[in-house]
């Protein structure tokens, strides 16, 4: 780690990563910290004994991560993504097998939902009609009632994936869901071949290649800000490194932290306006999730046609955003890797997620929330039999992950997924309107969730800030 830098990166989720690449390939002297061992942040992966690997969020994006990897990335990294062609619903209103494209749900509104083409058609276009300056006032609830009123089973094909994608809820700005949602409905879902780890791997040497310095159990633990010529800029970033605290002067500062914690914690709310302060107050944090990790014995290989690669169950009786976050969970997505997912290794692997909420796990004693984690693998086991039959016996291995376990590793407040809702992405936006220099990327909502949302907010920022450096 050198003195000083043309822009330090907080943080190594994928907008940060993306934002550094970017930078560090137009020149630019770029240091990029990240607090935890691994980078990539949610973007992540672990071991256990025995060759078994889990990848805690590769389960779905879509196909413009293709075209943002080949550019901001390599044409190795854009090549290895593939399409999961095989996406399964299950709940007491329908169950069906669908390939997650804006044709074959055209047709399953059409023929199976028997609604009348040409509401499907003006929904989509709808949809795909929509940009972040739109009317914030109609949300999701109203967009639905509009082209298909009292259909509460269309609602949950159509919104059940988006909540699990984003965290979006019916009564979030309908533009935060219709975004996301044709985004995947251009060509259906696709992940990375080869698992996280691999990924991740492929983005550090093209980061090193490019001259971005990387320094792993580098926590910041403050943003300086010069304000000795009438004008607030940026000047240099407090960092806790296995050595000790280092402070390093550096023009430009992106935050790929939570945004609440950039502002309050890492620079400081008395260098910011008061109006401006009173407007991030305002910025509701987006709610966390729990996953149960499965492993199976080598050979043991699951049903496809069963399992499918992505399962979206439920035994609630119709879409309600409160049921998907309870404790009693109702609502469960399982993600299934096969060899296909990760060549060269002979073993499935289920990760089943749920949405949740901080509060109900952050106030457990330690006694309760060991117990509870327990049941929650339990109980997932319980649910997961009717898919893949004898599964407390054929699994060889169990973990669960709580909003706790996310907050841990990741730093997100109160264990955050998808950081903070639709209203952060203004507030994001115009950090440096108020302190030069001083910039976020990060999961705020709208596109800006999930890993395509995540990276091409980092290009966008590192456009940004190349701009303003010259």
């Amino acid at each position: 780690m050198q003195d000083s830098y043309d822009i330090v990166v907080i943080g190594s989720g994928l907008g940060g990563m993306t934002a550094a690449n970017t930078l560090a390939r137009s020149g630019f002297k770029v240091l990029l910290c990240e607090q935890h061992f691994q980078l990539g942040g949610l973007a992540a992966w672990f071991r256990r004994p025995g060759g078994l690997i889990f990848d805690v969020s590769l389960h779905g994006f879509p196909v413009g991560m293709i075209k943002s990897c080949r550019r901001y990335w390599t044409k190795e990294i854009a090549d290895r993504i593939v399409q999961l062609k095989n996406i399964k619903f299950d709940n007491p209103m329908f169950s069906l097998t669908t390939t997650f494209n804006r044709e074959d749900f055209t047709e399953l509104l059409v023929n199976k939902f028997n609604v009348p083409r040409e509401n499907v058609v003006a929904f989509f276009d709808h949809a795909r009609s929509m940009n972040f300056t739109d009317d914030l006032t109609l949300t999701a609830r109203d967009l639905f009632e509009q082209h298909f009123p009292g259909r509460k089973d269309v609602v949950r094909l159509l919104m059940e994936p988006i909540t699990y994608a984003n965290g979006s809820t019916l009564d979030d700005p309908a533009v935060s869901y219709g975004i996301v949602f044709s985004n995947f409905m251009s060509k259906g879902v696709f992940t990375f071949s080869g698992g996280t780890d691999q990924l991740i791997e492929l983005m550090k040497a093209e980061m090193l290649k490019n001259g971005v310095d990387i320094s792993m159990r580098t926590k910041a633990v403050g943003i300086d800000v010069d304000e000795s010529d009438g004008k607030r800029k940026v000047s240099s970033v407090m960092l806790a490194t296995p050595d000790g605290k280092k402070i390093v002067k550096t023009r430009a500062v992106v935050s790929n932290g939570n945004l609440l914690t950039t502002i309050f914690d890492m620079v400081g709310g008395f260098h910011f306006d008061p109006n401006f302060i009173q407007q991030a107050k305002s910025v509701r944090v987006n709610n966390s999730s729990t996953q149960v990790y499965i492993g199976m014995a080598e050979g043991d290989m699951l049903d496809e046609d069963v399992c499918g690669d992505l399962l979206f169950t439920s035994v609630a009786p119709e879409f309600d955003t409160d049921m998907l976050l309870s404790r009693n969970i109702t609502s469960r997505t399982y993600s299934f890797y096969y060899p296909k997912t990760r060549p060269g290794v002979n073993r499935c692997a289920i990760v089943a997620s749920s949405n949740a909420n901080f509060a109900d796990w952050n106030n457990l004693s330690p006694e309760r929330y060991k117990e509870s984690k327990q049941d929650l693998i339990n109980t997932t086991l319980d649910a997961l039999e009717k898919y893949v039959p004898n599964i407390h016996q054929r699994a060889i291995y169990t973990e669960a992950a709580t909003p706790k376990t996310f907050q841990r590793y990741t730093l997100h407040l109160a264990g955050a997924s998808f950081g903070t809702k639709f209203e952060g992405l203004d507030v994001s936006r115009h950090l440096p309107d108020q302190i030069a220099g001083l910039y976020h990327t990060g999961s705020v909502g709208i596109i800006m969730s999930g890993w395509l949302g995540a990276v091409n907010y980092g290009v966008i920022v590192s456009n940004d800030v190349a701009a303003a450096l010259g």
